[in-house]
């Protein structure tokens, strides 16, 4: 089945890495204008399939809807485009967070289309705009089964397609269980990832790290559109530091997965958290000024259990890779 791939964040690049390398040949991509996507792609070699790609805004700040408006129309000639290029039409979208691209896709009363399958792959209840222009676009979310409605907007209650639920969240997918080694080293070495604070909903998250956040720590640092090192061996560095301060809710859950210790610095409320608190992950949070608990007392425990790794138990891992294969190549 010819697929067009949306590529519109580092994670979703790691996410759907492995299913575009079973996917054909005369696949498509669409990628966001992001530093770090486009660096993935252009060092995609033995992780990344070379494929025909189509590079689109963020849509984002200012003038979003007009980027927005460019993106759809974009893709909607690329789609046009496809079915006379003698491979075949596109069959299936498949986006993750992304839903303009399957508004682009979808048929209308003035225009017939070849996508069948228009999926929606999100762990993220609180990105409602996305939500609702997927409503009545995509065929086919996968939601994890830790999603909470109560933060959805209505999403899942509303939605009229067939619905897959994921059990685990999408580092289960594309990482492997791994615990970093027990010795902390003098002073730790900690990877600190901070945000630009431009994405849709960051305005009501993102929290400054308090003065004191990095004080008596090696430091590397990799901040959202600077870091230095390749995007695909982000992940793996993560697993070799001795913990992780950061504003990132994403980078949080691929660390403590890997049995790194991580303090998230953020407001963020996600399904994906409350499941590896219960899970016993080594999950430090700091709500900001708000927080019932103290900056002091959370940025302590963070430092403490930096050096107690060893008391933690392995969580299950559950097969969230095998289950979307499965979907995906049904």
């Amino acid at each position: 089945m010819r697929t067009l791939w949306v590529l519109d964040h580092p994670a979703h690049v790691r996410l759907l890495a492995p299913f575009m390398q079973e996917g054909e040949t005369s696949d498509l991509i669409v990628a966001c204008e992001r530093t770090e996507v486009r660096a993935m792609i252009e060092a995609g070699d033995g992780r990344l399939p070379r494929r025909q790609t189509r590079w689109v805004p963020r849509p984002v700040g200012e003038g979003r809807y007009r980027k927005a408006m460019y993106r759809i129309r974009t893709v909607q000639r690329l789609l046009t485009a496809a079915n006379t290029d003698g491979q075949g039409p596109v069959e299936r979208v498949v986006s993750v967070g992304a839903p303009l691209e399957l508004r682009a896709a979808r048929p209308r009363w003035w225009r017939r289309s070849t996508v069948k399958q228009r999926w929606y792959i999100s762990d993220t209840e609180v990105n409602h705009t996305a939500h609702r222009l997927a409503l009545r676009a995509a065929t086919d979310i996968v939601l994890p089964t830790h999603w909470r409605e109560d933060l959805d907007d209505g999403f899942l209650r509303s939605f009229k397609g067939r619905i897959h639920r994921l059990d685990g969240l999408h580092g289960h997918v594309h990482l492997a269980p791994h615990r970093r080694p027990s010795k902390v080293s003098s002073p730790p070495r900690v990877l600190v990832r901070r945000l630009l604070g431009d994405g849709v909903h960051d305005s009501g998250e993102v929290v400054a790290f308090p003065d004191d956040a990095l004080d008596g720590l090696s430091l590397t640092s990799a901040d959202e559109g600077a870091y230095e090192g390749s995007p695909w061996d982000l992940v793996r560095e993560l697993a070799a530091h001795d913990g992780v301060i950061t504003q990132s809710v994403t980078l949080a859950s691929e660390a403590v997965l890997q049995g790194t210790p991580c303090l998230l610095i953020s407001a963020a409320q996600r399904g994906f958290l409350d499941r590896l608190e219960t899970d016993g992950a080594p999950l430090f949070r700091w709500r900001g000024s708000k927080d019932e608990t103290e900056w002091g007392a959370v940025h302590a425990q963070f430092l403490a259990g930096l050096h107690l790794t060893d008391a933690l138990e392995s969580a299950d891992w559950p097969d969230a890779k095998g289950q979307l294969a499965s979907w995906l190549n049904h």
